[in-house]
């Protein structure tokens, strides 16, 4: 039990994640850790390595001195270079010390978290030589482990886990960034309405209310006319929201009522994973 309890829930998602991602890739063939997942541009080894990368940068270990390929595709900015620096070191591992790495990884990781004293709005290490809370640094981790626990198990074709501690947590995270998507991105009209309804493992319902300047917010009251309601299972829901698959993909998973034109630019921008 880390000293402030509002950082359990957190603690307790990422290692219910990052043990089933252990599970996951030990028995794996070494063959298998080059296959290609959801994520773009990275494989079994990339997601495991990331995953090895940014838990040593929150334990506060030297980032690697590497020098990356010029023609990775997926690396177009500063914020995914940064991430692609831990994977594209561990390239050449072979699947022991990518499992052993990880499992090593894991125990320093869980040590520290089960020593935390620190406050929850103590500042903490964040990529690119930002600052973050560290509140919202476990949350993220618990968020990202159990994003990429989701990608390797579409590749391995292990499904499960789709309503385990992170996946409450991965629905506060996409849920929060939904204002933008709608009010901003989508661009819906001031005064309006768009509601959101996922069923399945993950169950619930939001309305995006855009007020009259245009900005957005997110509750769960229902909306008695809204400009768009967009139906989906949660599965569907994670995979568009964390850039996995194009909405054109999944057409046939989302039923679409009202503004046609409105809904087509809601699901063009869905993604709001870096």
């Amino acid at each position: 039990m880390t000293v402030h309890p509002s950082l359990q829930t957190y603690a307790d998602a990422w290692t219910h994640s990052v043990e089933s991602i252990a599970e996951l890739v030990k028995p794996l063939a070494e063959g298998e850790w080059n296959r290609r997942t959801p994520c773009p541009g990275w494989s079994v080894r990339d997601i495991v390595s990331h995953i090895i990368g940014m838990e040593c940068e929150q334990l506060g270990d030297p980032r690697p001195i590497h020098t990356l390929p010029r023609d990775l595709y997926h690396v177009q900015n500063d914020f995914t270079r940064y991430m692609e620096m831990q994977v594209d070191v561990r390239r050449h591992h072979t699947a022991p010390e990518m499992t052993s790495e990880l499992e090593y990884t894991i125990i320093r990781r869980s040590r520290q978290l089960r020593n935390e004293s620190r406050a929850p709005e103590t500042m903490t290490r964040a990529p690119l030589g930002a600052e973050q809370t560290l509140e919202l640094a476990l949350r993220m981790r618990a968020f990202d482990v159990w994003v990429h626990e989701q990608d390797l198990r579409t590749t391995l074709g292990a499904p499960g886990n789709l309503d385990s501690p992170g996946a409450t947590i991965a629905r506060d995270t996409l849920l929060a960034a939904l204002p933008k998507v709608v009010a901003k991105d989508a661009g819906a009209p001031p005064n309006s309405a768009v509601v959101l309804d996922v069923h399945g493992p993950v169950e619930f319902l939001r309305t995006v209310r855009v007020d009259a300047d245009g900005r957005g917010s997110v509750d769960g009251s229902p909306s008695l006319g809204p400009a768009v309601t967009l139906s989906m299972d949660w599965e569907t829901y994670v995979r568009l929201a964390c850039g996995r698959v194009r909405p054109a993909a999944v057409a046939d998973r989302i039923k679409v009522e009202g503004d046609q034109d409105l809904a087509t630019a809601i699901l063009q921008n869905f993604a709001v994973t870096p």
